[in-house]
């Protein structure tokens, strides 16, 4: 009697495979994508001539071409991952075309005082919206975040809309309760809002299509707006501001300048650590990567993988497929839910800028309405078994940094150098610190 062989499936994604074919087809309960992506592990159909993947000390990444939407190799890809400032593609994907970019908003003081990077803003000003989009997409502008929130008709309502977003997307690995990104400054963790990075791609992908928000993750210097200063009254000017400069190391004349880059978007926080998405074009073909949960440079991670995608595209057979977004009708009936907040949790209205308040009661009824409420969003949102509940003592038993599943989370620690450095609150535009990244080198770490 002849025994069957059973293979795990992140060996057979590693078997050899013709080129070119295209990937499985998903079947209902697939993750999004094809169930290839449902592997933990790297995914790759290593084929004749298919250059080996980069080594990386990250926890996940993905890999596609943005042109045809096929997955070229990932790790991980539907793993949830605390975002950091990545959640800003989500954010502009969501609102680069709902505001009008010369309309002029005024931040609440709630706004100017957020936790983490800022550009600097005052209640006293107005701003145009090209001016705030410029700001968070360029130098990761937490209040610049929270004003155009406001602008929107407030956090609520815009975290709402940013779920509905990512629902049309398809992004099904993803809960945003932040405008920004930011984590414990808002008492978020890893269950309370998190993406993955295949949605990471999904965001990006959708928003490059705005000509408007290519402008602003192409962009390497511009001029913000400020109150004039004495020295500047006196010599006459009309206008006050200072320059702000891209913390995208893969611009052209950035540190690590990359070839064909379109634009991207990186984020840290002590237990997101590096995060980046981006996308390239040589040679007439688009590729499009996303690392999370890093403890190395992700400008240098993102170079390594958009080097291997345009040596592999055309050779390697594709493990899944991105996702096309849903129809209109869709998103329409997405954004009229009042799913777009943690079910249980609201945020303050008084300003329409503040942190999550929780408004479960109090007492034993409260608490088991709480662990009913973390229970149904579990259900919901997850493809696999709940963690153990050791976890982060400072989190109440809940992973506060990279993932739902047990990972390292001993990466860089805050140093108040890094620009997502979650309450370094004297990141000012004006008043930068060292190149926050310069010590990163992955070949040192």
């Amino acid at each position: 009697m002849t025994v069957p062989m059973i293979v795990p499936l992140s060996a057979v994604c590693l078997l050899a495979a013709p080129a070119a074919a295209a990937p499985a087809a998903a079947a209902p309960g697939d993750p999004v994508g094809g169930p290839q992506l449902a592997s933990r592990g790297i995914v790759l159909n290593r084929a004749p001539g298919v250059p080996a993947l980069p080594k990386l000390k990250f926890s996940s990444y993905l890999v596609a071409d943005a042109d045809t939407g096929e997955v070229l190799a990932a790790k991980d890809p539907h793993g949830q991952y605390l975002p950091a400032s990545t959640l800003k593609t989500l954010t502009s994907a969501t609102l680069v075309t709902k505001l009008d970019p010369n309309r002029l908003v005024r931040p609440s003081q709630k706004a100017c005082d957020v936790e983490g990077t800022k550009v600097g803003m005052t209640p006293k000003m107005r701003y145009k919206v090209t001016d705030l989009f410029h700001a968070l997409m360029m130098m990761s502008a937490n209040d610049a975040a929270v004003t155009l929130a406001e602008a929107n008709g407030g956090m609520k309502k815009t975290i709402a809309d940013m779920n509905a977003e990512a629902k049309y997307l398809h992004a099904d690995d993803t809960l945003a309760a932040s405008p920004n990104g930011l984590d414990v400054d808002y008492g978020l963790n890893v269950h309370t809002q998190h993406t993955s990075a295949y949605d990471l791609v999904l965001f990006l992908r959708e928003a490059m299509k705005s000509p408007q928000f290519r402008t602003y993750v192409q962009a390497t210097q511009y001029h913000f707006p400020a109150p004039l200063t004495k020295k500047e009254k006196k010599k006459h000017k009309k206008v006050g501001g200072y320059p702000i400069y891209t913390h995208n190391k893969l611009l052209p004349g950035q540190k690590y300048a990359y070839k064909g880059m379109l634009g991207g978007k990186n984020g840290y926080t002590v237990h997101a650590q590096q995060t980046y998405v981006a996308e390239a074009r040589r040679d007439g073909h688009t590729i499009i990567v996303s690392v999370m949960h890093g403890e190395s440079s992700p400008f240098q991670a993102g170079a390594k993988l958009l080097d291997w995608g345009f040596a592999a595209r055309g050779k390697v057979q594709p493990v899944g497929t991105l996702a096309a977004p849903g129809n209109a009708q869709a998103k329409k009936h997405a954004d009229g839910e009042s799913g777009g907040v943690l079910p249980g949790t609201s945020l303050d209205s008084s300003g329409g800028s503040s942190a999550l308040v929780w408004e479960i009661g109090g007492g034993t009824a409260g608490a088991l309405l709480a662990i009913g409420v973390l229970f149904a969003v579990y259900r919901r949102r997850r493809r696999h078994p709940l963690p153990s509940p050791a976890g982060n003592a400072g989190f109440g038993g809940a992973e506060p940094g990279g993932h739902v599943r047990p990972v390292r989370n001993d990466g860089p620690a805050g140093n108040g150098r890094n620009p997502e450095n979650t309450g370094n609150t004297g990141n000012y535009a004006g008043f930068h610190n060292d190149d926050p990244y310069d010590s990163y080198d992955e070949s040192g770490r």
